[in-house]
């Protein structure tokens, strides 16, 4: 599988060490902008990539099957279209479009190019993640679900002094439920999937989320989805059940180590051995899922990001948090 990198950010610089190192991944180029091409070819070299470009076309020219779209939020469907129009795979950054209309349309635009879009979203795709659903009849029937992921953003000091970096910019589909609450919302509908109802009560600042508290109602329990970005405050996920409890560790981008604590007194652990990068997974099940054509697997993978969209854009309107793409 020959692979094109588009976007030189943080996530591309954590995980592409580990990206060339994956069997049956070819890296053959890296797409940045034109005023940073001498920071471009210095991460393609030092990472053994042998193309550094500035446009999409020179990339697409390398002869590459799959594109990873890793470049602010709000530009995430322009890229997408344009591989996906090219009849070539699409791996790209969650979220993966700004809102639920947006992903209807790469959606189909896959389909109709006989393609797959992959949103990366590490959760699912965890070891952690996969003991969760196995303990799930352990803890009995489902009372209360918790989950949280608060981390202060290392660009939170310049938004307070009026400096909008992307994250926090309403204009390009930034905040708090678009970025950590993300990760919630993979986790707790990857396990229960689409609830009954669903609402936002967020902060607001400078007209983005800064943090914000997600309720999701089930039939018969509730689940609340926390994330700050202005504040440090507990990560990790409770599922609370009439005969047990599952705990992770940490947030639900990595899960970390699973507990299970049963009313009878006995409990198990469960962490994940060899942990090299949490990209890693969600990388080799989208590789193996191309090459193998696993429709089933795409599909309920784009199930899931559909329901996490639509969430999301509800939960945004409903309180005016109103994005560009929100509006065409």
């Amino acid at each position: 599988m020959k692979l094109g990198i588009i976007g030189t950010g943080m996530i591309v610089q954590e995980f592409l060490p580990t990206l060339v190192t994956i069997p049956g991944i070819e890296v053959l180029g890296l797409q940045g902008i034109p005023q940073e091409m001498e920071q471009v070819k210095v991460l393609a070299d030092t990472n053994g990539v042998a193309h550094a470009v500035s446009d999409f076309e020179a990339l697409v020219a390398l002869g590459i099957d799959v594109v990873y779209v890793a470049v602010p939020n709000f530009l995430h469907v322009h890229y997408s279209k344009l591989a996906l129009q090219k009849g070539l795979h699409v791996i790209v950054e969650k979220p993966a479009t700004s809102n639920e209309a947006e992903l209807i349309e790469l959606a189909t635009l896959a389909a109709e190019n006989q393609v797959f879009i992959f949103e990366a979203v590490t959760t699912s795709y965890l070891k952690g993640f996969a003991k969760i659903k196995e303990w799930l009849p352990e803890v009995g029937q489902i009372k209360l679900v918790q989950s949280q992921y608060s981390q202060y953003s290392s660009r939170y000091d310049a938004f307070k002094e009026g400096k909008i970096l992307p994250t926090f910019d309403p204009q390009k589909s930034g905040g708090a439920l678009m970025d950590l609450n993300l990760y919630n919302l993979h986790l707790v509908l990857g396990l229960f999937g689409q609830p009954e109802d669903s609402h936002y009560f967020p902060t607001i600042e400078r007209g983005i989320d800064t943090n914000g508290i997600l309720t999701l109602h089930y039939p018969d329990f509730q689940a609340f989805c926390l994330a700050a970005k202005d504040s440090k405050g507990m990560i990790g996920a409770i599922i609370q059940g009439d005969k047990g409890v599952i705990r992770t560790s940490l947030s639900p981008n990595a899960i970390g180590k699973v507990i299970l604590e049963k009313n009878d007194g006995t409990s198990l652990e469960f962490e994940e051995d060899n942990f090299q990068n949490r990209l890693l997974p969600e990388f080799t099940a989208f590789i193996n899922a191309i090459n193998s054509k696993d429709q089933n697997f795409y599909q309920e993978a784009m199930a899931r990001s559909l329901m996490v969209s639509q969430i999301q854009t509800k939960a945004r309107i409903e309180n005016g948090i109103i994005f560009p793409a929100d509006q065409k």
